[in-house]
């Protein structure tokens, strides 16, 4: 397939690569991969019935159905968005420190270029719904070009049946359907060659009417060969564009540039199941139920009556209540007309409904806590948050596998910023304290040898949740005005502090132990000083003689005044009056002193002094 055949016409002009042949053999596999795919594209277009609420088993009308299922899918979404994912990039060496802090901070403004939010965000409706999201990382070539994400339909991607891990497919493809018009007008070869075949895409059932004529199936086929990433687009049995035929690969990074982010994982597939799969079927019953309670209570609300035929009751009278008069003909009997008495349901039933309404709850984690409902003996908003956290378990094992697929969106990213930033490029930041910065990045830095090993540079991701949700902030607000309140800011009590902090977890420990460290350590700096302004206050005239010696009045008991003793420091050191020699000289000696040092210094004195 991938051999150079030669040209019988003209020797000296060997056929492409990829050439009609190889597309033919393409459209055999991409056919075999989609028979492979039945099953499960059945079942993700059956999913988005059930979203929908259009689904319609015979059994129950589709004006009975109700959303428990639905607000499940909801509830999950809106805690993966809590959950938003930010990323840090730490070096592997000691030489990538620089390279990793700027791509730190430009990544951000990469993922915001392309709209990421709102891309990760449609594919976390798919992964509930249907039990796995798909994004697509590739470079975008128009104008100067740029990384770009997109979501995938899994109806347009296919990949070898039976595998776990779709890099280990040997091709994948992805089709889409294209408009004829646009086709011919970016490639002119094809007019008047298109047919239009659509066949081969499975599509959903749209509520609005969907198009489908004037359409082409444009198939994108990635494949590797000796661990090189090639493509091919190819329309009908048309190639439009082969990388084997320019003679290099797609990418360098040498990987399909899809990422499945799978929700539920089955054995023998690389996609899962969804939150619809498990709770379809209480979601029946419960809207089965649902039926017939309202049947029944209709049927005990609207009073119904036996009129017999020869009892000559005017009906048309009979059932219009603003009448006052009914007309009868004939001698009207006890039995000439009768209510029909419904007989009402007992509790039981409302208990079996509820039960199973609980039961959709636990199977599948959406608790009343997880959507704001608590009892009425929970108040604050620690003990708000608690039970929000332990009702979350779920929401935070799904969030879990978002982050390794994010993981790895964002190691193809630098990957492309390696291989496509060819100059320098500047990027508008947000720097330390919020202020807004330009940095200017330098791809070589990504393709600079390393070392014996001759590698690209490669970094370590750790991935955190960007956002929290409200009651989850205000415990630890709570928890940062009670270590204040307790003094674990005072640099006295650092060493005890520090203890205390390593025996607990919450978020933002390690910026509190360094505040404290960094609090300790000015305060040994500013003690430091003021023994050597002592040490300088006793060698000037009228303090201690140079070398130890006594002073003559230092044979009696120095007993510091009233004065004097307000005059002492915070620390216990005596501040000499400003008009005394040594007084002088300590003022001079402050004069010199950095600006920074006297302000620490104040600090200090400020946080030491008691109230």
């Amino acid at each position: 397939m991938n051999q150079q055949i030669t040209n019988q016409s003209n020797p000296a002009a060997p056929e492409p690569a990829v050439g009609t042949a190889q597309v033919r053999n393409f459209q055999k596999l991409l056919n075999r991969y989609k028979a492979g795919k039945t099953n499960l594209e059945r079942r993700i277009i059956d999913n988005e019935q059930w979203w929908k609420l259009r689904h319609n088993d015979g059994a129950t009308p589709r004006d009975a159905v109700s959303a428990w299922l639905c607000n499940v899918i909801m509830t999950k979404h809106a805690d993966a968005m809590d959950a938003y994912p930010t990323c840090s990039i730490l070096p592997q060496e000691p030489g990538d420190g620089d390279t990793a802090r700027q791509l730190g901070a430009i990544l951000p403004v990469v993922l915001r270029q392309c709209d990421f939010e709102a891309t990760y965000s449609d594919v976390w409706w798919y992964k509930l719904k249907s039990g796995t999201g798909c994004y697509k990382v590739f470079w975008d070539g128009q104008g100067e070009g740029e990384i770009a994400i997109r979501k995938v339909n899994l109806l347009n991607l296919f990949w070898e049946p039976g595998v776990e891990d779709l890099q280990d497919s040997p091709y994948v493809f992805h089709v889409e359907l294209w408009d004829n018009d646009r086709l011919c007008d970016q490639y002119p070869e094809l007019a008047g060659s298109l047919r239009g075949d659509t066949a081969q895409v499975s599509k959903f059932l749209y509520d609005d009417t969907v198009p489908t004529d004037n359409k082409s199936l444009v198939v994108d086929v990635y494949y590797k060969r000796r661990g090189q990433l090639h493509y091919c687009k190819y329309v009908a049995d048309q190639v439009l564009y082969a990388t084997e035929n320019e003679g290099r690969p797609l990418y360098d990074h040498g990987r399909y540039p899809f990422v499945l982010d799978v929700l539920f994982p089955t054995e023998g597939s690389c996609c899962g199941y969804g939150y619809i799969d498990f709770g379809k079927q209480t979601q029946r019953y419960i809207d089965q139920m649902n039926h017939a309670i309202m049947q029944n209570a209709l049927a005990a609300s609207v009073p119904r009556w036996f009129i017999r035929s020869d009892g000559g009751v005017n009906e048309a009278e009979y059932a219009d209540l603003t009448r006052p008069f009914v007309h009868v003909g004939g001698n009207l009997g006890e039995d000439s007309v009768r209510q029909i008495v419904t007989a009402p349901l007992d509790d039981l039933y409302m208990t079996v409904l509820q039960s199973r309404i609980t039961e959709l709850k636990e199977t599948l984690g959406n608790r009343d806590a997880a959507s704001g409902g608590v009892t009425a003996s929970v108040t604050s908003a620690s003990g708000i948050a608690s039970l929000q956290e332990a009702a979350g378990k779920l929401s935070r094992d799904a969030e879990k596998t978002s982050y390794r697929a994010y993981e790895q969106i964002i190691y193809l990213c630098i990957a492309l910023i390696r291989q496509f930033y060819p100059r320098d490029r500047v990027f508008r930041i947000t720097g330390q304290m919020g202020r807004q910065e330009f940095l200017t990045f330098d791809a070589q830095s990504l393709r600079r040898p390393r070392g014996l090993r001759q590698t690209p540079a490669a970094f370590d991701i750790e991935v955190t949740a960007q956002r929290e949700n409200p009651y989850t902030k205000e415990s630890y607000n709570e928890l940062a005005l009670q270590l204040f309140q307790v003094g674990a800011f005072q640099p006295q009590l650092a060493d005890q502090v520090l203890g205390m902090l390593e025996l607990m977890e919450f978020k933002g420990k390690e910026q509190v132990q360094q505040r404290v460290s960094k609090n300790s350590q000015l305060l040994q700096a500013i003690q430091t000083l003021q023994s050597q302004i002592d040490l300088l206050r006793q060698a000037a005239p009228g303090g201690a003689a140079p070398g130890g010696a006594e002073p003559e009045t230092a044979t009696e008991p120095e007993t510091e005044t009233e004065p004097e003793q307000a005059a002492a420091g915070p620390s216990g050191v005596r501040t000499p009056d400003p008009g005394s020699a040594g007084g002088t000289i300590l003022q001079a000696e402050r004069k010199k002193e950095h600006p920074f040092v006297r302000r620490a210094r104040e600090r200090v004195n400020n946080a030491s002094r008691p109230r």
